[in-house]
């Protein structure tokens, strides 16, 4: 993707679109994107009032009326994640795309001293529920003529970062969720790649990096030209590759 890439206004006419961690940061960013270019995108997040605040920014543009899903992937169970499919199934009968945006990363620390409860935390919201949720929605996502998987990885996840813990050992296992996962898809009308959005002024970031000074740092909505192109028909062709932020 150029940097000047420019997409049609009705890129996404008519696809839907599940979003995790839509409340806020790049998930809210890329729901309005996403949105404003067509789509009828599904919130999934566990703050019901953040995903009403970005229904309603949707609403008032006068976009493709939303839905919101709510679901804490922390506990979510494969219950939990099957009904999600049902209810996609059920209200829409296919799915075009899918964001894995939602995260956890509750601090930064050697892996001797990473207290074990949290570590499972981490793993449950950043690998598990991204592999269950594509899993529950592979047979919906075979159901759309053009699809894209999109998860989200950082570059703790594709170069050893001390400190990083959970969160980097999760986006390592992420990246390879995502070529496994494409090769396995290759023949088929459902494309996989992982978004690295480099360092972004989000919630998590500052929760990460109390003492940085972020006021330099590019907002969310600055990246809606790259979730874009790999959520529409221009990203056709390209699957299992690692795509970055190239400021």
């Amino acid at each position: 993707m150029h940097a000047d890439y420019q997409p049609s206004g009705d890129i996404l006419k008519e696809r839907i679109i599940l979003i995790t961690g839509a409340g806020d940061g790049i998930g809210r960013a890329a729901a309005l994107a996403y949105a404003g270019h067509g789509a009828t995108v599904v919130l999934l997040g566990k703050t019901v009032s953040k995903l009403e605040s970005v229904y309603d920014e949707i609403e008032e543009k006068g976009l493709a009326t939303p839905a919101i899903y709510p679901m804490h992937l922390e506990g979510a169970t494969l219950h939990d994640f099957d009904e999600l499919a049902i209810a996609m199934q059920s209200n829409f009968g296919r799915l075009d795309g899918l964001l894995h945006n939602a995260a956890s990363m509750p601090y930064l620390s050697r892996i001797k001293d990473y207290e074990p409860e949290d570590w499972l935390k981490v793993m449950q919201v950043n690998v598990n529920a991204p592999f269950h949720i594509t899993q529950a929605c592979l047979p919906l996502l075979g159901q759309s003529e053009d699809a894209s998987v999109i998860f989200t990885t950082d570059e703790a996840g594709h170069v050893g970062k001390a400190f990083s813990g959970a969160y980097g050992v999760s986006k390592f296992g992420i990246e390879g969720l995502t070529r496994i996962l494409a090769a396995e898809l290759e023949n088929s009308n459902i494309r996989v790649n992982c978004i690295d959005p480099g360092p972004t002024r989000t919630a998590l970031r500052k929760r990460a990096f109390p003492g940085e000074d972020n006021a330099g740092l590019k907002t969310p909505d600055v990246l809606a030209p790259l979730y874009l192109w790999a959520m529409g028909p221009d990203s056709r062709g390209t699957t299992g590759q690692r795509l970055s932020w190239d400021d």
